[in-house]
């Protein structure tokens, strides 16, 4: 539903970057004295990933 509402209707470029900065603001417990090594791999790959997505917006959108 990336490209979409709830209501079928296109997505402008405010309502994506709207949308995808409140998904920032999730409060996900994390503990790191119960992490296994899995769990570390998905905290570095999820920070990478915010990372590509940051520089994405501030590069401006291509869509």
């Amino acid at each position: 539903m990336a490209n979409r509402d709830k209501k079928g209707r296109i997505m402008t470029k405010t309502e994506k970057i709207k949308e995808l900065m409140s998904m920032k603001n999730e409060d996900v417990e994390f503990s790191g004295a119960l992490a296994d090594a899995d769990d570390v791999e998905a905290l570095r790959r999820s920070e990478a990933a915010d990372d590509r997505q940051l520089r994405k917006m501030d590069d401006g959108w291509t869509s």
